[in-house]
C-alpha cells in the first residue's frame, strides 16, 4: 500500500543521493526529478537527452551533472512512444545520379553525428501512380522523426499535401520557393545555368550545345533557363537542334553526345546538366575522334568527385550537395525543437574552370 510522501515509483534502488539538498533514490529518478534538482524546465531536459544543440552549454552541463548524479538513464522506447515517431530520419529519393544520392546522403549523416537519430534511405518511382501511397506505408511501417526530400520528389505537390495531411514534418531542396522556410532548402539551378552560358560565351565560343535532364525534373528547367539567359546576354541563341535530353545519367549523356556529334556541324562547346551526362559525354567525344578541350569544351554540373577524376579535369557548377543535405537536416531538427525559420536557406552555384574548357579552335 503506497502512503503519502512515499518516492515516486519507489522500488528496492540504492541508497538516496542528495543532489541539491533533495534526496532521490538514485538510478529510480525520473525526468522530472531532473528537470526539478536542474532548475529547469521538463522540455529543456528533453532537449539535452535527445542532444539538441539549442541548449546553452553552462546549461547543458548543469542538466548533465545531475543526470550523472542521479544516475538517470532515459528509456530510448519511451522517448520514441512519447514522441509518437521513431528516431528515423528518411531520405526519400527519386534521382537517376547515384553520386547525388550519395552526397545527400553524407551530408545528412554529418548533421546526425553524436544525435540518436538514425538515416533510413527509401527509394521512390514517381512514374508510378501509387507513389504517393507508397510513400504512405513507409511512413505508417517506421513512423519516421521525419523526411528529407531531394529533387525530383521535393516538387511533388501531391506528395507534400499528403505529408501536411499527415502531420508529418518534411523538408524539401528544390531549385525554387515551393514551401515556407522551415521546408525548404533552395538552390539557384537557374544562376548556375547562367554561370555555364557566360563562360562559354566569355571563351568566344558561339556554335554551343546542351545535354539536359529529364522534363518532369524542375531543375532541368531552370539550368536551361538560366544558360538561354547568358546566351542572350551574349547575343547568341541555343538552336533547338543543339538542345538534347540526356536523363541526368551516364548513358543518356553518352548517347546525347553522340546525337549532337553526328549533325552536320558538330557543337564546339557542350554545357550538360549534370556531371553524370558530362562524362557521357567525354566518352561520346572521344570515340569520335574529337580532343577535350582543343576541339570541344565540355561543362558539367554539380561538381562531383567525378568531376576532378576525369582528364582533362572537368570545368563545371558547383552546388555543396553534401553541404545541402547537412542543412536540411538540421532545419528538419530545428523545426521538430519548435524554431521557425523566418528566411530561406539558399545555395548559390559557382563555376569551377578546370581544363574542359578552352577557346575555339580556329579550324
Amino acid at each position: 500500500m503506497k502512503h503519502e510522501g512515499d518516492p515516486e515509483d519507489a522500488l528496492p534502488s540504492s541508497s538516496p543521493q542528495a543532489v541539491g539538498g533533495e534526496a532521490v533514490l538514485r538510478g529510480k529518478a525520473t525526468i522530472n526529478d531532473v528537470a526539478r534538482l536542474a532548475k529547469v524546465s521538463k522540455k529543456t531536459v528533453s532537449r539535452v537527452i535527445n542532444e539538441s544543440p539549442f541548449v546553452k552549454q553552462k546549461t547543458r552541463d548543469a542538466i548533465k551533472a545531475v543526470i550523472a548524479e542521479l544516475g538517470f538513464t532515459p528509456d530510448p522506447q519511451a522517448r520514441a512512444l512519447a514522441r509518437r515517431k521513431s528516431f528515423l530520419i528518411g531520405l526519400v529519393y527519386d534521382n537517376p545520379s547515384p553520386q547525388y544520392v550519395v552526397s545527400i546522403q553524407r551530408g545528412i549523416l554529418d548533421a546526425l553525428e553524436g544525435t540518436d537519430f538514425q538515416l533510413v534511405l527509401h527509394p521512390c518511382d514517381r512514374s508510378k501512380p501509387d507513389h504517393v501511397a507508397r510513400i504512405q506505408s513507409f511512413i505508417q511501417q517506421h513512423k519516421p522523426f521525419g523526411l528529407i526530400l531531394p529533387p525530383s520528389v521535393s516538387e511533388d505537390e501531391p506528395l507534400a499535401l499528403a505529408l501536411n495531411e499527415a502531420d508529418v514534418d518534411y523538408v524539401r531542396i528544390a531549385s525554387v520557393e515551393l514551401d515556407t522556410p522551415s521546408r525548404m532548402i533552395r538552390t539557384l539551378d537557374g544562376d548556375g545555368g547562367a554561370a555555364a552560358g557566360r563562360h562559354l560565351a566569355e571563351l568566344g565560343h558561339r556554335h554551343i550545345a546542351h545535354i539536359h535532364g529529364p522534363l518532369s525534373f524542375r531543375s532541368t528547367h531552370e539550368r536551361r533557363a538560366g544558360f538561354e539567359r547568358a546566351l542572350a546576354e551574349a547575343g547568341l541563341v541555343l538552336r533547338p537542334e543543339m538542345a538534347v535530353e540526356g536523363g541526368y545519367t551516364f548513358e543518356g549523356g553518352v548517347v546525347a553526345a553522340e546525337q549532337l556529334l553526328a549533325q552536320s556541324e558538330p557543337p564546339k562547346a557542350i554545357f550538360a546538366g549534370n556531371d553524370e551526362m558530362a562524362t557521357g559525354a567525354y566518352v561520346a567525344v572521344r570515340r569520335a575522334g574529337f580532343r577535350i578541350p582543343e576541339d570541344i569544351s565540355i561543362v558539367g554540373f554539380d561538381d562531383t568527385p567525378i568531376a576532378g577524376r576525369l582528364w582533362p579535369a572537368l570545368t563545371t557548377v558547383r552546388l555543396p550537395i553534401r553541404e545541402m543535405g547537412s542543412a536540411a537536416a538540421t532545419l528538419l531538427l530545428q523545426t521538430a525543437e519548435g524554431m521557425t525559420a523566418k528566411k530561406f536557406i539558399t545555395f548559390s552555384p559557382e563555376i569551377v574552370v578546370r581544363g574542359s574548357t578552352a577557346a575555339p579552335s580556329a579550324n
